[in-house]
């Protein structure tokens, strides 16, 4: 059964006909990781010795971080991917599906394949990560066949070429895309011809100046608009650049101060909002200073799904903002038009514990 996009119209604006209306906002395939977050850490471990952390949470990760981030933007969000039958993997579903309304009916459980994990250690503004898993049992191809229409889908250029993308983009889909760190460290500038028929590109700074060979994020968002029509390239605190290549806009966001306690899924934040942005048909800067804004707030909690900002939030931060007289926040005056009006629904964060039983 397929979840039928809901929500305020700034969030989900307005779709097709009846009877060819996409049945979602956005699309997304992915890994599903158990994710497992030590924050406050002094220092990073050393061998042979002990490191206590001052926090510690514990959410789905992965391609999890975008779609809770999209869903708490009220975008109708459905999500292909292989849960193990393991608690781990409970435990993912459950937030995913019943917390956080993911439409996971593409979605499937496979038993004898345990849940992916990641430890991610937060040291300062750095974190550091340690993985274990293995490859899905199947491909999302076979999850996907056929897709559901949809209005956007996002993908990540490490999973290769998948046909479901291609047939959502011909059914009129608009496709985003953004890229991981490449392990070889090869960064082949031939990786980009993979952008071929995408509408948007969200790498981050190092990323984009690596494969362009660039010394900086403005020269690379640049010379990554020859790839793709929409380049937005992230560069943590310092905000974000933007480039489109079909009227030629440039767009420098600097970042907002605020308390970063942990950066974990903060650029796949960023991405639900300029993915937000993009279908709502906002200018540029609008868009690039909303998805600044929402990664930004994501810092502020530990936890790359569960620290993503809700409406709720979104609000809270303008109402105060909006009462300073600074020349630096005159740019986002739009919210004004689009923070719903009734935005009260809190969001739930990242807990120590991945499950408590009720008291007896």
């Amino acid at each position: 059964m397929t979840q039928q996009p809901s929500g305020d119209p700034a969030a989900a604006p307005v779709r097709g006909e009846a009877n060819d209306a996409p049945s979602f906002d956005v699309l997304l395939s992915g890994t599903v990781f158990l994710d497992i977050i030590f924050t406050g850490l002094p220092r990073p471990p050393a061998p042979g010795t002990e490191v206590w952390a001052e926090g510690l949470g514990s959410c789905p990760g992965g391609i999890a971080n975008l779609a809770v981030a999209l869903r708490r933007l009220q975008l109708g969000t459905a999500l292909a991917a292989a849960f193990g039958e393991d608690v781990y993997g409970d435990f993912c579903w459950e937030v995913l599906a019943n917390q956080e309304g993911v439409d996971l009916s593409c979605s499937r459980r496979f038993y004898g394949w345990h849940s992916p994990v990641t430890v991610s250690m937060a040291v300062g503004r750095e974190r550091s990560m340690v993985t274990h898993g293995h490859q899905p049992p199947v491909a999302a191809d076979e999850l996907l066949d056929p897709p559901p229409r949809t209005r956007a889908c996002f993908l990540h250029l490490a999973y290769g070429e998948e046909r479901w993308v291609r047939t959502a983009k011909r059914h009129g889909a608009l496709l985003f895309a953004d890229v991981g760190w490449d392990p070889t460290e090869a960064w082949a500038p031939s990786a980009l011809r993979r952008l071929e028929g995408f509408d948007v590109f969200l790498p981050n700074a190092v990323e984009a100046m690596r494969y362009t060979r660039r010394d900086s994020p403005e020269e690379a968002a640049a010379a990554l608009a020859d790839f793709v029509p929409v380049v937005a390239v992230t560069r943590g605190a310092a905000g974000a650049c933007a480039v489109d290549a079909a009227t030629g806009e440039l767009v420098d966001v600097p970042g907002l101060n605020v308390a970063a306690l942990d950066s974990t899924g903060a650029g796949d934040v960023f991405g639900a909002g300029f993915v937000l942005g993009t279908l709502a048909a906002w200018p540029l800067a609008h868009r690039v200073r909303f998805a600044n804004l929402c990664a930004a707030l994501s810092v502020q909690h530990f936890g790359g799904s569960l620290s993503a900002p809700g409406w709720s939030e979104i609000a809270a931060w303008w109402r105060h903002m909006s009462r300073r007289d600074d020349e630096g926040l005159r740019g986002y005056r739009f919210l004004d038009a689009v923070v719903p009006a009734e935005a009260r629904v809190t969001v739930r964060r990242a807990s120590a514990t991945i499950g408590l039983r009720g008291m007896p």
